[in-house]
C-alpha cells in the first residue's frame, strides 16, 4: 500500500486533507513540511503545532541557526513513512499534528522579538495546542516559557544541554542565549527545585538549585538510570523540555554554535527519551542547529529526530492521561 501511495503523493505539505496518519511521499521530493504535515494557520482540533524560529542573533560564538528549522524540515521526510521505532504510541497516527510554519518577525529589530515571540507561542496555547518549536539558537526558549508559564504557572524545564546557560545577568531585557534560564529562575517562571538539566560538561558554579546530571554522570550511570533520576526530579509537574543539540557530542552533532567534547552519544538519548514517556510534559524545542558548520547534515538529522521523541513524549502524556480521565 505505502508504495502505491508513493506513486500518487506529491507535495502533501499542501494537499493533504487529513491532519493524522503516516506519508509516503519520496523523502527526496515536495515541499519540506516537518514530517510531511500539512501547512496551516488553521489550528482548530490541532493537538500538537511544529513551528519554526529561525532567530540566532543571541549567539556567542558561530552564527547559522537561523537556518537550522528550514534544514530539520529537510531531514525529518526520512521519518515520515514510518511510524517512530519503539513506542508502544504512534502519534502520528493517532494525533492531528500541523506545521504551524515559521515565525515572522522583523530581523532588523532585534529588542522588538522576544515579545513577539511568546505571543506566537501563546496564540498556539490558547488553541489548546502543543508546540513543539524548531530553533533558532537557545535565547529562544526564555520568551516561550513565559508562555507556558502564564498558562500553567511557574514550569519544571528538562534540558539537555553542553551549557547549563545560568550565567549571573541581571539587565532582563538583554538578549543572549547564555543567560536566559538565569532569568527564568530568578523571573520566577521556572521552577528550580523540579527542573534538571542532562549532560552539563561546562563549568558554571552557581546552579541557581537546578538539579545536574553531567556529562560523565550519564557515561557512568547509563540512559536508564539517568532517565530514572530525572522522571524522579520532575515528578508529575507540568514540563518543558528543551534540547540543546550540543547536548550531543560533536561526533554526533558538529552542526552547532558552541560544540563541547564528551558528550551524549545519539544512542543514549534516544534510550533516555524513551524510558521518561509519562511525564507531564506540555511542550519543548530543538535548538541551536547550525548546517552550515556540518556538511553531512547529521546534525539536522539528529534534531528532527529529537523533535519526534518529543512529539511521542506528547503524544504518550495526551492520550494516556486521556485515558485516565475518561476512566
Amino acid at each position: 500500500m505505502a508504495l502505491e501511495d508513493a506513486k500518487h503523493s506529491i507535495d502533501e505539505a499542501f494537499t493533504r486533507d487529513d491532519l493524522k496518519g503516516l506519508s509516503f511521499e519520496i523523502t527526496f521530493g515536495g515541499a519540506t513540511s516537518f514530517l510531511r504535515r500539512k501547512y496551516t494557520k488553521d489550528l482548530t482540533g490541532v493537538d500538537i503545532a511544529v513551528t519554526g524560529v529561525p532567530f540566532d542573533q543571541a549567539v556567542t560564538n558561530r552564527p547559522g541557526t537561523r537556518l537550522g528549522p528550514r534544514a530539520i524540515r529537510e531531514a525529518s521526510t526520512l521519518q515520515s513513512p514510518d511510524e517512530p521505532y519503539g513506542w508502544p504510541h504512534n502519534p502520528l497516527s493517532t494525533l492531528a499534528i500541523a506545521d504551524y510554519g515559521d515565525m515572522a518577525f522583523d530581523h532588523a529589530n532585534v529588542p522588538a522579538f522576544p515579545a513577539a515571540l511568546t505571543d506566537h507561542i501563546r496564540g498556539i496555547l490558547a488553541q489548546d495546542t502543543a508546540s513543539v518549536v524548531l530553533g533558532g539558537d537557545h535565547y529562544i526558549s526564555f520568551p516561550i516559557l513565559k508562555a507556558y508559564a502564564e498558562k500553567y504557572g511557574p514550569i519544571s524545564l528538562l534540558q539537555f544541554d553542553a551549557h547549563t546557560d545560568t550565567w549571573p545577568d541581571d539587565n532582563m531585557d538583554r538578549i543572549d542565549h547564555g543567560t536566559m534560564f538565569y532569568k527564568a529562575v530568578k523571573m520566577g517562571i521556572v521552577d528550580p527545585a523540579t527542573s534538571v538539566q542532562v549532560g552539563i560538561r561546562t563549568t558554571n558554579e552557581d546552579t541557581l538549585g537546578v538539579n545536574i546530571i553531567d556529562a560523565p554522570t550519564v557515561h557512568e550511570i547509563g540512559p536508564v538510570e539517568t532517565a530514572r533520576r530525572i522522571k524522579e526530579i520532575l515528578g508529575d509537574k507540568p514540563t518543558y523540555l528543551t534540547f540543546d543539540i550540543d547536548g550531543l557530542d560533536p561526533a554526533y552533532a558538529p552542526g552547532t554554535g558552541t560544540p563541547v567534547w564528551g558528550g551524549l552519544t545519539s544512542a543514549q538519548v534516544s534510550r533516555i527519551l524513551r524510558e521518561i514517556a509519562g511525564i507531564n510534559i506540555k511542550g519543548g524545542d530543538v535548538v541551536e542547529v547550525s548546517p552550515p558548520f556540518d556538511t553531512t547534515g547529521a546534525t539536522a538529522i539528529a534534531g528532527a529526530h529529537v523533535a519526534m521523541e518529543i512529539i511521542c513524549l506528547l503524544g504518550w502524556n495526551i492520550q494516556e492521561r486521556g485515558k485516565a480521565e475518561n476512566g
